[in-house]
């Protein structure tokens, strides 16, 4: 068990959080949350011991190890992926080279009876005890399921560390977190540089970890899966709330509405003392009655609304202008850095109005082709833009690439043409910039207060077609919500590279997978597309089942055949639920056309002015989603087919 007591930090004579104080328990799984600068990562960091407190204190018990992950690292090492991953695994190597020492003196020893010799035998049985406990005849195994899981290739596995982005820089740096094994591991945003399929491996691995976990993350698909505690940190409290996230928010709610009647009744008691108190003051008569009131005002424990924090972006793209039916054609495309080959033949087609997700592990080619969308690369082969597509672009590094030394006014005025430039300041303050923020110079924000600058800049000229490469990374639950909605109210085509779960889900209509150096396009949303994968998966297991058959034993045989079996009837659930929900939309969106049917063929009696188009246009957008459903369902039916054949 570890010990937050009375924990307080400032910084420049600002509190950050006072008084802070709750237990980590062994197998806890602990989501931190709350605002960008709440203090989520200072938190890590104190519990970590990298920084101080200015007051109270934490007790961590002498035998229980600590590892900390933060956003950002260093690169140092000269080793390889392998070698530097392997480096986690200290104590082991160490105890290996001293079971060696200690086996290579003892056969050279012919003092049998001496105490030296007894000695040096319960030095090795300690030292292979120790070994064995620690699992040491599986260092090598070990670290290659952990880099395979956290998405490296094992034919990559002699490359140089040096030699990575700082993304798969960070994968190798939480590889040795995990493969130590530590007591209480502290992760702070651990999925800002992992795909999907990395993410619920780590997911997998956390849950059933032995040890305690304190995270921090926006993404919440990512919380749920794996934590079963949130502690939220606001206006310098926490709130200690025993679930997951998403169980959070609704006993969050419930704990606002009881904090803001317990408010509203103070206020009203308040309003009537001091109202007696104003109404009697001047009178002699009732002196005695006065002073009374106001003892008991002086007296009343204020109750505040600590929970409630409304700031929060609002903002609405503005709408796209028209365009042609196709926004982007892609013909016999491919790309290269030297002698790595990224993408190669790639044919596709972007119709005006879809929503795509770019999926895939990174260094698959998604940013690349976003580049490539926008010319800022050069590349082979031919992309077209569509009749008038004037594109809005927001790269994953966007807010690296901004002036560190403009202030958050002149990011945004220097590129605003036109009228714009009188709403400046309104559509800063939209992002939370307002009063002296403005004035503040770039190189001072926190990594959220960057991101929301960037993503103000879309907001200058209206676009038809939104680039989005990474928009969630550092901008907190609450913005990102706000940003998915504004996005959903968007009447143009949108491209959104994200390896966020929650973020992507009912967002697109379309997903894009990046694999081995091709693009393979898949009707539906992300969920749709999870499930799939995972019954892509099921079906290579059961091919390695097959042809492991003859080399395992019947009872393991048996035992992978029952858990085979089990998967396969899970996914099948799903599968006919997602046909069920399919079938029912396109039964709504029948009965819509059927009415919408009915009103063309008696305009006059419903009112209805067809010479303005705009129902004319309402009842194709139906129709075509009542095509794009039929499809779904076409599709999501032969899968299930294939399952019950």
């Amino acid at each position: 068990m570890y010990s937050v007591n009375n924990l307080g930090i400032r910084y420049s004579g600002i509190d950050i959080f006072t008084n802070v104080s709750f237990l980590i328990n062994e197998k806890d799984r602990i989501g931190l949350t709350g605002k960008n600068g709440a203090g989520k990562s200072t938190l890590l960091k104190l519990l970590s011991k990298k920084i101080e407190a200015n007051e109270g204190t934490i007790t961590i018990p002498k035998d229980r190890s600590v590892k900390y992950l933060p956003q950002h690292i260093t690169c140092t090492t000269n080793l390889s992926i392998f070698d530097e991953a392997m480096t986690a695994f200290e104590e082991h190597q160490d105890l290996e080279n001293r079971i060696d020492k200690i086996t290579n003196e003892l056969t050279s020893r012919t003092d049998y009876e001496s105490k030296e010799y007894l000695n040096l035998i319960n030095e090795l049985n300690h030292a292979n005890d120790r070994f064995h406990i620690l699992d040491g005849q599986s260092m090598e195994g070990n670290t290659e399921k952990v880099l395979y899981g956290l998405g490296f290739e094992k034919e990559k596995f002699g490359n140089l560390v040096s030699s990575l982005s700082g993304g798969w820089q960070m994968r190798v740096e939480l590889a040795k977190i995990l493969l130590q094994t530590p007591d209480l591991i502290l992760l702070d945003e651990p999925t800002n540089h992992l795909d999907i399929e990395s993410i619920q491996w780590l997911e997998d691995f956390l849950k059933s970890y032995n040890g305690a976990v304190v995270l921090v993350s926006h993404d919440r698909a990512f919380l749920d899966a794996v934590t079963n505690r949130t502690i939220e940190i606001t206006k310098g409290k926490i709130y200690d709330y025993k679930c997951n996230y998403s169980e959070y928010i609704k006993q969050r709610e419930v704990l606002l509405n009881q904090q803001k009647s317990r408010f509203e009744n103070q206020q009203k008691e308040i309003k009537e003392v001091e109202d007696f108190i104003e109404r009697f003051r001047y009178k002699a008569t009732k002196a005695k009655q006065v002073q009374s009131r106001i003892k008991q005002l002086d007296k009343i424990d204020r109750q505040e609304l600590d929970l409630i924090d409304k700031k929060s972006i609002h903002f609405k793209f503005p709408p796209a202008p028209s365009s042609g039916k196709i926004s982007v054609e892609i013909e016999n495309y491919s790309k290269s850095y030297g002698d790595n080959n990224v993408l190669k033949d790639i044919n596709l087609t972007l119709l005006r109005n879809e929503f795509i997700a770019f999926v895939g592990k990174n260094g698959e080619g998604k940013s690349t082709l976003a580049k490539s969308i926008m010319n800022h690369i050069e590349y082979e082969g031919n992309i077209k833009l569509g009749h008038n597509v004037k594109i809005g672009y927001y790269a994953q590094n966007q807010a690296e690439l901004m002036d560190e030394e403009q202030t958050v006014f002149e990011t945004i005025d220097n590129v605003a043409v036109g009228e714009v430039r009188k709403k400046v300041k309104n559509i800063l303050g939209s992002f939370l910039f307002s009063g002296e923020d403005i004035e503040k110079k770039v190189k001072v924000l926190s990594g959220g207060e960057k991101s929301r600058l960037a993503l103000a800049k879309l907001l200058l000229e209206p676009v038809n077609l939104l680039i989005l490469d990474e928009p969630t990374n550092h901008i907190d639950m609450q913005s990102k919500d706000i940003l998915k909605n504004a996005l959903l109210d968007y009447n143009g085509t949108l491209i959104v590279v994200s390896h966020d779960r929650d973020f992507l889900k009912g967002l697109t209509n379309k997903v894009f997978e990046f694999k081995n150096h091709k693009v393979k396009e898949h009707l539906g949303d992300i969920s749709y597309f999870i499930e799939k994968r995972k019954l892509e998966n099921l079906k290579e297991l059961e091919r390695r089942s097959k042809s492991g058959n003859t080399k395992s034993n019947t009872t393991s045989s048996n035992k992978e055949e029952y858990l085979r079996r089990k998967e396969i009837e899970k996914a099948k659930r799903k599968l006919q639920k997602a046909v069920e929900k399919i079938e029912t939309q396109i039964e709504e969106q029948e009965s819509m056309i059927a009415i919408m049917d009915d009103q063309l063929s008696h305009p006059n009696d419903f009112n209805i002015n067809l010479e303005d188009g705009s129902f004319l246009e309402k009842y194709n957008k139906a129709k075509k989603r009542l095509d794009s459903y039929v499809t779904e369902w076409e599709k999501l039916s032969e899968d299930l087919d294939k399952f019950e054949a």
